[in-house]
This record gives C-alpha cells, structure tokens and sequence, in this order.
C-alpha cells in the first residue's frame, strides 16, 4: 500500500483529501505544516508528498525545494495543491521541481487519479535500464547523483531541466516533438499544455548555452520541436 504524505494548514482540506485516498486504497499521514512534514520525511520515506504553497514557514515551494535537493527524498513524486492559479504560479511550482500542480477548489476523484499516475510514472522510470552517465560536446551528465557541468564547470538545474536535458541528451541528433517530450519527462497524465515544454527549454538554454539566442546544443525544429545536438 503505498503511503501518501499531505501536508496543508486547512484541517478540513487535509481530512478530504486523507479519506480520498484512504478510499482508493492509500495510506496517509497528515501534517499542518511544512516542518512537520519534513521532520517525518527523515522517520520514513512517503511513496508520494501533496503540498499546500502557502502554509506556514516553510511554505510548500520550499519544502519540495528542500525535498528535491537532498539525494534521500530527490525521486519522491510532488503533487502541489494550491488556490495559486496564475500561469507563472504553475510554471514556477513545475520548474522548483512538483511532479503536478492542481488548483484549489478541486475533484478529490481526480486528484487521486493524478497520485496514481505520477505513481505509476515513477515505477516505469525505475524499471528502465539504468544510465550511469552520458558525455556529448563537453556536457557531462552523472544521472546517478544529478549533476551536469559543462566543461569543469557545475550546471545547477532544477529536477524537470535535469530529466529534460537527460531526454535530448540520450536521442541525440533526434527530433522529439514537444508532445513526446511532455510524454517522456511530464507523463501521459500531465494536464498542461506544450508552453510548459518551450519555458523549459527557455531556462534550460539559458544554463547550458554560450548564447542561448543562437543555441549551440538544443535546436529548434520549427513547427516539430526540439533536437539535442554536439557543438563543432
């Protein structure tokens, strides 16, 4: 039975969410706030984690930051679930390193439907034949310790630029559509749209590239997508 963590200050919200997921055959553990929750985190490690932005100190955003920079806890599937709707408020949530963000009020049926699908999303990436480590025009990927440089230098990106980069990377010279991409680093489930594939590689570029205007290593396909290629 896999264990689901949700932490949010609205007690009611918790309960509703709790007895979803209790109904479709989860465990759950409930936590008011964001130190709660990761004090349990080093007691034993959730299958998944539901986070509310704006609880207290720390708020949602940092604790999946937190969660996301520490090796022990980098893989557990985030669902943030939040009254934030704005469009930058999705994309930022999706880029600090959240699995999924659903919009308070929501469908408790639905949201139990989107912690399986991440579920299963994590379980298919486990079964793939593991990558130690890929190297292509002086980038150097380690998957195991999610680290880039480039050249002797240390590339900080954030958990979907890693998986995004890693995707390209290992079909070089390929062309992957921006639907193939949300299929292979968002998940067949995802509820958003391409843009969140074309921000991405926007802030991606701006890491990797000597200029991220003319890129050297992540080319445009008008009207397709994008393709990973080695610099001269």
């Amino acid at each position: 039975m896999a264990l689901v963590y949700i932490a949010d200050d609205e007690r009611n919200i918790r309960k509703l969410v709790a007895i979803g997921l209790k109904d479709s055959g989860f465990e759950t553990a409930e936590f008011a706030d964001g130190t709660e929750l990761l004090n349990a985190v080093k007691q034993r490690l959730p299958d998944a984690v539901i986070l509310d932005w704006m609880m207290p100190h720390p708020d949602g955003l940092a604790v999946c930051r937190t969660l996301r920079e520490d090796t022990a806890t980098r893989n557990i599937p985030i669902l943030m679930l939040t009254a934030r709707s704005a469009e930058i408020d999705r994309v930022l949530g999706l880029e600090i390193g959240a699995d999924d963000y659903i919009v308070k009020p929501f469908s408790i049926k639905e949201l139990c439907a989107r912690v399986r699908a991440v579920l299963r999303r994590t379980a298919r990436q486990e079964k793939e034949a593991p990558v130690q480590a890929l190297s292509k025009g002086g980038l150097h990927v380690d998957i195991v310790r999610h680290l880039v440089k480039k050249g002797d230098r240390p590339v900080e990106l954030t958990l979907k630029e890693f998986d995004l980069l890693v995707m390209l990377m290992r079909n070089s010279g390929k062309v992957l559509t921006r639907d193939v991409l949300l299929d292979k680093v968002w998940g067949t489930e995802y509820y958003g749209d391409t843009r969140t594939v074309d921000v991405h590689i926007r802030y991606l570029r701006q890491k990797i590239e000597n200029n991220p205007d003319n890129p050297a290593y992540i080319q445009t396909v008008r009207g397709v997508g994008y393709k990973f290629t080695e610099p001269d």
